[in-house]
């Protein structure tokens, strides 16, 4: 397989991708319902892209795990299979598209503008608890992802811009209650990654856990998610709160994911 041959079809993916954004968006503001539209583009999308991700890792002999374009590629694809998951099994949440999307657009305008050129690969990758805690960590963002649509949702109905375009949608406190349900499901994958990411450690450096600065902003994550949660339980916050600590956990998160591990000089940067 060529590097040309893997592009066409991640642009072809792209274009879906944004097509299904656009009409997400479109059905919006005009008070219309296309969710099979749009899911019937979300799903060619993927089917596009995990064919574009099979041909580099036929081409390079690795999974697209190493370098910052094979780390956005393949996030790019794991957060839109856990939310096509999501709103094809749940079709109160499918408006959130709207939001959802435009997140992803930033992923891929910058996935576009990064090197598609191979990278190193260490010899501590190979290990199928990398593909483990890799795995944990995508469901985890993905699910937090679903959780930020829902929380879009609730916060744009507060605005003069949002108020009367959601109606068909559950009220807050439901829409509340699913977020947080997200984010439950997001808090068990959370520590199971970093369990998974300790033993993984363990066979690459000799030791579970060092302090590094991806294990702590990791660690902090985890903290701030296990804190969302058990506000809203313990001091029944608002939605609206609720929707801010949701959007809260999502930042630290992306900043964990797609931050530390290329501007810190542990172990867990790019190639070691």
């Amino acid at each position: 397989m060529t590097l040309e041959l893997e592009l066409q079809t991640l642009w072809a993916a792209l274009v879906f991708y944004v097509l299904a954004g656009t009409v997400a968006i479109f059905g919006v503001v005009l008070q219309r319902k296309p969710e099979r539209t749009v899911l019937g583009l979300l799903l060619a999308g993927l089917a596009l892209q995990t064919l574009s991700i099979a041909f580099r890792w036929d081409r390079l002999g690795h999974g697209p795990y190493i370098t910052m374009y094979e780390i956005l590629l393949s996030n790019i694809w794991s957060l839109l299979t856990v939310y096509v998951i999501a709103y094809w099994r749940i079709p109160q949440i499918r408006a959130t598209a709207a939001v959802v999307m435009p997140i992803l657009f930033v992923m891929m305008g910058w996935l576009l503008m990064t090197s598609p050129n191979a990278g190193h690969l260490p010899a501590t990758y190979h290990t199928v608890w990398l593909f483990i805690h890799i795995g944990f960590g995508k469901i985890f963002l993905g699910t937090v992802l679903v959780a930020v649509g829902i929380s879009g949702i609730i916060l744009l109905r507060q605005s003069r811009y949002g108020a009367g375009r959601f109606t068909r949608m559950p009220n807050d406190d439901r829409l509340d209650e699913l977020s947080f349900r997200f984010m439950a499901i997001g808090l068990i994958f959370d520590t199971l990654m970093l369990i998974a990411g300790a033993i993984w450690a363990q066979d690459a450096w000799g030791r579970y856990w060092n302090w590094d600065p991806l294990e702590t902003w990791a660690f902090l994550t985890w903290l701030f998610v296990a804190f969302s949660l058990h506000a809203r339980f313990t001091y029944k916050t608002t939605p609206r709160t609720g929707a801010l600590m949701v959007l809260g956990v999502f930042v630290l998160a992306f900043l964990t994911f797609f931050g530390v591990p290329f501007i810190s000089p542990s172990p867990h940067k790019g190639a070691v």
